[in-house]
């Protein structure tokens, strides 16, 4: 089954040019948005994508660059569109999400959980599921902050996109040799230290078999003074679409 991703967005929490790191995965017919940050909807209508087009929506963890914009698409889907979208999120992360999140905001008379704006989908962690024909996604958690839930993701055994991730090389080793996982779109703090995210000093530690089937994406505005200085890595580029 073929895949393709577009970053709608690839910058870090704190990059302006770039956007919050969201993405659309396209497989078959069915566009899936990977997480959806306070940049999200500006990002869609810049690039001229209703949002009845996107079929389902995967969310990694609750910081704001990750799902900070749920709040409009919510409200554009309940009263514009007029439809429930599948959300699938790690199951423990609903009730935070909703609690801690987005209640502030959405809650309303008639409308007192998240399943009163979308098509909740729990996912078990750890486990592989088909979320869509042909589509299958296994959320793996990751260390981020501490004490704080975050999933990356496997799609179909062979792509591997991570959520916020402290440096983890036994984790990529894994994945590459002994899961057989071709490409890793991976973030990356392109400044000492690292702290929350895995630096790009890091990532250049990495054997060279690895190093080349990453890419890097969550970066700063001062991306373009990295060029040529990511050894067999390279940036994922904002808008392009990659097949998978």
């Amino acid at each position: 089954m073929q895949m393709d991703i577009q970053m709608i967005g690839t910058g870090s929490a704190f990059a302006k040019a770039y956007y919050n790191n969201n993405a659309l995965l396209h497989c078959d017919s069915q566009t899936l948005l990977i997480d959806c940050g306070l940049t999200a909807p500006t990002a869609l209508h810049q690039m001229g994508i209703p949002l009845n087009r996107i079929h389902g929506i995967l969310i990694s963890h609750i910081h704001a660059d990750h799902i900070g914009g749920l709040e409009e698409l919510a409200f554009q889907y309940l009263y514009k569109y007029k439809i429930k979208v599948p959300l699938f999120i790690a199951e423990d992360l609903a009730e935070p999400l909703w609690n801690n999140s987005l209640r502030g905001g959405l809650e309303q008379e008639d409308f007192r959980q998240l399943s009163d704006y979308f098509e909740v989908r729990p996912l078990a962690p750890g486990v592989p599921q088909e979320i869509f024909p042909g589509l299958k996604i296994e959320l793996m958690q990751t260390d981020h902050v501490p004490n704080k839930k975050s999933y990356s993701m496997l799609f179909n055994d062979s792509f591997f996109y991570s959520a916020d991730i402290v440096f983890s090389p036994k984790l990529l080793e894994h994945l590459v040799r002994e899961r057989g996982v071709r490409t890793l779109f991976h973030d990356c703090q392109l400044h000492e230290p690292g702290l929350v995210h895995a630096s790009l000093s890091e990532l250049l530690t990495l054997p060279d078999d690895i190093q080349s089937r990453i890419r890097l994406m969550h970066y700063g505005d001062d991306r373009s003074e990295f060029e040529g200085r990511t050894g067999r890595m390279s940036f994922v580029e904002q808008h392009r679409i990659y097949s998978v």
